[in-house]
């Protein structure tokens, strides 16, 4: 469990409200999809978020998901709550199944078996696992945009290659790459 530094901040919150008496910030803050796993319940968790929106939080980036349903469902709940800043979903590119199946454990994230299914195999195949994670990454993202979503957080892990394929997968192009592809035509 979370424990503060001593003349530290309790909380989220009050981080929050700290830095709003410094300057204006425009300040992202974390959202639980699942819910946070030290939060006793769904409305003690969106409770905390709405005391964050409340001190100044001008956005929330959520922990990663892998089921865009859980995302909808929780946005709901967050409106439904009154708070209306942008809920910006957060897609972990699955770097390592094994690492990513660790860390979702003590996240309180959902792997579902169609997940575990696609990297079934693929310990030792680093090649075809870097496809199937920008493939399966690339979907949710494209998922989640035909739902009306247009911001993302990549948690890159160090992988911008990952996040590289994704980008190209779902249409975004960096400049360079574009006049390149223009000046080809």
């Amino acid at each position: 469990p979370y424990r503060p530094h001593p003349g530290g901040y309790e909380n989220g919150a009050e981080l929050v409200a700290g830095l709003k008496t410094i300057a204006d910030f425009d300040i992202s803050v974390a959202a639980y999809p699942e819910k946070h796993p030290q939060s006793p319940d769904f409305a003690t968790d969106i409770e905390m978020l709405k005391r964050k929106v409340d001190n100044g939080a001008t956005r929330a980036i959520t922990q990663f998901f892998f089921d865009n349903d859980l995302y909808e469902r929780y946005v709901e709940r967050v409106r439904r709550a009154g708070i209306y800043i942008p809920i910006v979903p957060g897609i972990q590119p699955v770097h390592s199944f094994k690492q990513v199946a660790n860390f979702s454990a003590r996240a309180g994230a959902h792997v579902p078996g169609w997940l575990a299914e696609r990297f079934e195999g693929l310990d030792k195949d680093p090649q075809t696992h870097a496809l199937v994670a920008s493939a399966v990454a690339a979907e949710q993202v494209m998922d989640l945009v035909e739902r009306g979503v247009g911001d993302f957080h990549f948690y890159t892990m160090n992988r911008a290659d990952l996040v590289f394929a994704i980008c190209h997968m779902i249409g975004i192009r960096s400049h360079e790459a574009a006049a390149a592809g223009s000046a080809a035509a």
